[in-house]
C-alpha cells in the first residue's frame, strides 16, 4: 500500500514540481527535454510491474532528468529508487554497492552544473555518506517488518491451523464454511470421526501422532478436490467438498477400513439442500454423527454382550459337566465292583444315593441360576420380608448356639421386588454365615438407607474370607466347602442384579465378613 502511494502520488508530485521548479528558475537547459524525461521516469516506475525491463533503465531516466533540470532536489528520487532495491534484496553489501551507484552518479550529475568548489565537493561526500547511513536505517526497518510479517503469518497460521498435521482446526474450518456460504458455493460437509483411535493413542501418544499425520495424508490424496480439510476435537476430521452426483453414494466406498487401516464412523450435510447458515449445516451434521456413533456403539455393546454371554455359556457347561461328572465316576466305579459281587450294590447303596443327590441338587441349582427372568415382581415392604427371612431362619440359629440380630432404620422403605427371590438371596446368606461361624456368635442384619437405594447388610464374626477366594466367590461352581455346589452365591448375585442391584463383600481375615445387598428403592 505504502510503494502504490509512493508511486502515484510522491514520486508524480516531485517530478511536476521538480519541473515547474526548474522552468521557473530557469534551470532548465530544454523545456521539452526536463518535461519529457520526467515523464519517462514516473512511467517507467509506474508500468515496471506490467514490464518488468524497464526497471533497467529507470536510474537512466532519472539521471537525464537530473541533468536536465539542473536541481538537487531530484536526490529524493535516488533515494525512492535505493527503497525500490531494498524492497527487492536482502543482501546489505548488494545494497549499498547499488546505493553509492546511483549517489556516485547524482554525485558527478551535480557537479556538472555547480561550480566545482570545496563547498560543493564537502556536500558531495556528505550525500555519499547520509545515502549509507540511509540504506542501513532502511534495510534495517525492512528488515524488521518482514520479521513482524513472518510471525504474524505464522500466528494467524496457528490460529487457524492444526500444527500438528497442518490441516485447519475447528474454528477454521468454520470460517471456510462461512466463506463458501457467502460465496454461495454449492458443497457438502463431511465429518469423520475414527473410532479405533483412542484405543492406539493410549497406547503411545508418538504412535497416535504418527497415525493422525498418516490419515490426514491420505485424507488429502482421497479427497484432492475439497475446498477445505479440518483435524478438530483429538480424532475428528471435517472435509469440505463440491457438490456433485453421487458422492454421498461413494463416501463408503472412498472411507472403507481397508483404505484408511482404521474404523471410521461419518456424516454429511449439504448446502443449499439442508441448510443455508454455517450454525444449522454444522449441527445437522454434528447431529448425524453422534447418531451414527451410537449405532455403532450399540451394536458393538450388543457384540460384547453376546460374546460374554457365550463365554459364560461355555464356562457353566464346562463347570457342570465337571461337577456332575465326579459322582459318576463314583457310581461307574461301585458298579464295576458290584460285577463280582453278583451285582449286589447294598454295600455300597448309601454312597451311590448320595450322589444321585448331589447331581438332583446340582441339575436343580443350576436350573434355578439360567432362568431369564423375575416371575412376580411386586412393591414390598422390606422390613416384611427380612420378617419372613428371621421367622425361617431363628431354628437354624438356636440349634448352632447364634443369635441374629436385626438392626432396622426409621423410614419404611418399599422396593419392587420378586419376594420369594430376595428371601432366597438373603436366607442363603444366613445360612453362609452361620457356617461361617465354628464358634456360637452373633450375626447382625441391618437396613441401611442411601439416596434411591435400601442396603442389607449380612454380617458373621467369623473367620473372614481371603483375598484369592474374595475374587472367586462369585464364579459359578466356586467352592470352598466339601459339600457346597459352588453355585449358591452365583445365584444370589444374579438375583440382585435382575432386581437393578448389587451383592457385595467385604471380609477382614480373623474378624468376618459382610455382605451387602443394594435394591433401588420405589
Amino acid at each position: 500500500m505504502v510503494i502504490r502511494i509512493i508511486k502515484h502520488v510522491f514520486i508524480p508530485f516531485i517530478c511536476c514540481f521538480t519541473i515547474i521548479s526548474s522552468l521557473a528558475m530557469d534551470k532548465a537547459p530544454s523545456t521539452v527535454a526536463v518535461i519529457l524525461l520526467g515523464c519517462s521516469y514516473y512511467l517507467s516506475i509506474v508500468f515496471d510491474n506490467k514490464f518488468p525491463s524497464l526497471q533497467k533503465f529507470q536510474f537512466v531516466f532519472l539521471a537525464l532528468f537530473h541533468w536536465s533540470s539542473h536541481l538537487n532536489w531530484c536526490l529524493i528520487l535516488y533515494y525512492i529508487l535505493i527503497g525500490f532495491s531494498i524492497q527487492k534484496r536482502e543482501r546489505y553489501t548488494h545494497i549499498i554497492r547499488i546505493a553509492l551507484m546511483y549517489i556516485l552518479l547524482y554525485t558527478v550529475i551535480r557537479l556538472s552544473y555547480v561550480p566545482f568548489t570545496n563547498y560543493n565537493l564537502f556536500v558531495s561526500i556528505y550525500d555519499i555518506i547520509s545515502s549509507v547511513v540511509f540504506v542501513l536505517l532502511l534495510q534495517y526497518v525492512h528488515k524488521s517488518e518482514l520479521e513482524k510479517k513472518r510471525l504474524r503469518k505464522e500466528n494467524n497460521f496457528l490460529i487457524t491451523h492444526d500444527p500438528l498435521t497442518g490441516l485447519l482446526n475447528y474454528e477454521g474450518y468454520v470460517t471456510a464454511v462461512q466463506d463458501l456460504i457467502h460465496k454461495k458455493c454449492n458443497f457438502v460437509l463431511i465429518l469423520l470421526d475414527f473410532q479405533d483411535f483412542k484405543s492406539v493413542n493410549n497406547e503411545s501418544i508418538c504412535t497416535g501422532n504418527e497415525i493422525l499425520t498418516q490419515i490426514s495424508l491420505l485424507l488429502g490424496k482421497l479427497f484432492y478436490n475439497s475446498h477445505a480439510m479440518s483435524r478438530y476435537a483429538g480424532d475428528r476430521f471435517a472435509i469440505i467438498l463440491p457438490s456433485k452426483e453421487n458422492l454421498i453414494s461413494n463416501l463408503s466406498e472412498l472411507l472403507d477400513p481397508n483404505t484408511l487401516g482404521l474404523q471410521v464412523t461419518y456424516s454429511f450435510a449439504q448446502f443449499p439442500q439442508e441448510a443455508v447458515t454455517k450454525e444449522a449445516l454444522i449441527s445437522i451434521a454434528e447431529d448425524r454423527l453422534f447418531q451414527s456413533k451410537r449405532d455403532v456403539w450399540l451394536k458393538r455393546e450388543d457384540h460384547l454382550f453376546r460374546s460374554e454371554k457365550m463365554k459364560m455359556v461355555g464356562e457353566l457347561a464346562a463347570g457342570m459337566a465337571h461337577e456332575i461328572r465326579n459322582p459318576l465316576t463314583t457310581i461307574k466305579g461301585f458298579m464295576q465292583i458290584s460285577t463280582n459281587h453278583d451285582y449286589n450294590i447294598h454295600p455300597w447303596f448309601d454312597i451311590i444315593m448320595s450322589e444321585i443327590r448331589r447331581m438332583n441338587e446340582l441339575t436343580a441349582e443350576f436350573l434355578q441360576f439360567s432362568k431369564p427372568h423375575l416371575s412376580n415382581m411386586k412393591q414390598e415392604l422390606l422390613t416384611d420380608c427380612i420378617d419372613r427371612v428371621l421367622s425361617l431362619a431363628e431354628s437354624d440359629a438356636l440349634y448352632r448356639g447364634h443369635k441374629i440380630i436385626f438392626e432396622d432404620t426409621k423410614e419404611s422403605l418399599y422396593v419392587f421386588i420378586d419376594r420369594d427371590k430376595i428371601v432366597q438371596v438373603l436366607l442363603n446368606l444366613i445360612q453362609n454365615a452361620f457356617e461361617a461361624m465354628k464358634q456360637p456368635g452373633d450375626i447382625h442384619v441391618r437396613i441401611k438407607q442411601e439416596e434411591h437405594a435400601a442396603i442389607i447388610e449380612v454380617e458373621d464374626s467369623g473367620d473372614g474370607i481371603s483375598e484369592s477366594d474374595l475374587e472367586k466367590i462369585f464364579i459359578p461352581f466356586y467352592t470352598t466347602k466339601e459339600a457346597g455346589t459352588g453355585l449358591g452365591l452365583s445365584i444370589c448375585q444374579k438375583i440382585a442384579l435382575d432386581h437393578g442391584g448389587s451383592l457385595e463383600v467385604k471380609s477382614t481375615i480373623g474378624l468376618g465378613s459382610i455382605f451387602s445387598f443394594k435394591l433401588p428403592t420405589v
